[in-house]
């Protein structure tokens, strides 16, 4: 059901390249010259893509660290007519960056929230990867400290593709503590300089590729792509479920049954 007032002013959520500037689209070209003021995550990296296409609209941060106390201030410049631009420093704001409570607080006071297709680094990174795509987990960026375990856990029986984000600077921790909960043999890639130069997407284990990466640093944001725990496993650990913490002696004869049967019969 819409709800929102033709009177008010718009917000529009503009993606933006995540290396490549000739992925710019000329609809969003437009609507960057367009709109009253335009909010940015880091105005020096929004500035100087501006720049480079001699878009003058006034440049305004707004990020993760104020968009609490900013909210109600553009609200009501939304209500009194204005239309607004949201970008972040590259890609598609709100996956994994600033965007989802402004466009929350539109939505409950009944403005028009337009957001645009384009850019985004996952997307070519789940392509790229060569595994399973049709369904996928989003999980971005991992809880740094309390609940990553948990997670990490949660997410290995998974049955579908998961998509990661990480910092350089991380990523061979982070590959390595997904070799340990998913098993080192887990089909994984890395994609990093998505539509840069310097793209490059490495396919191999988990193990390898902690390996690999512990060993290489490298630059540019990356995009681990993992595939989900096969089916075949999934059930097996069920299958297994009820002897944890049981007496090996008292279950000895229906473990043996069990372990007896083949893959087929699963």
């Amino acid at each position: 059901m819409d709800n929102s007032n033709s009177v008010y002013g718009r917000l529009y959520v503009v993606p933006t390249p995540v290396g490549n500037l000739e992925d710019m689209s000329p609809r969003a070209l437009r609507i960057l010259s367009e709109v009253d003021l335009i909010l940015a995550e880091d105005t020096r990296t929004s500035g100087n893509l501006l720049r480079h296409f001699e878009i003058v609209t006034p440049l305004r941060a707004h990020h993760k660290y104020n968009e609490h106390t900013t909210l109600s201030v553009l609200i009501e410049q939304l209500k009194s007519g204005s239309d607004i631009a949201l970008v972040s420093d590259a890609g598609t704001p709100g996956i994994s960056d600033p965007g989802f409570m402004l466009s929350r607080e539109c939505r409950r006071n009944g403005i028009v929230v337009e957001c645009l297709p384009g850019p985004t680094a996952f997307v070519p990174a789940l392509v790229n990867s060569g595994l399973p795509c049709d369904r996928f987990h989003f999980e971005g960026f991992l809880p740094p400290k309390k609940g990553r375990q948990s997670r990490l856990q949660y997410l290995s029986e998974l049955p579908e593709t998961i998509v990661i984000y990480e910092s350089p600077l991380r990523l061979g921790k982070t590959l390595s503590q997904l070799a340990e909960t998913f098993g080192g043999e887990r089909e994984a890639s890395v994609s990093r300089e998505i539509s840069k130069v310097h793209e490059t997407t490495y396919r191999d284990t988990l193990l390898n590729l902690s390996e690999y990466f512990t060993s290489n640093q490298v630059k540019g944001e990356c995009v681990i792509i993992v595939a989900g725990m096969e089916q075949s496993a999934a059930v097996r650990k069920d299958k297994y479920a009820q002897y944890k913490g049981a007496s090996i002696l008292n279950n000895l004869d229906e473990v043996d049954d069990c372990t007896a049967q083949t893959d087929n019969d699963f």
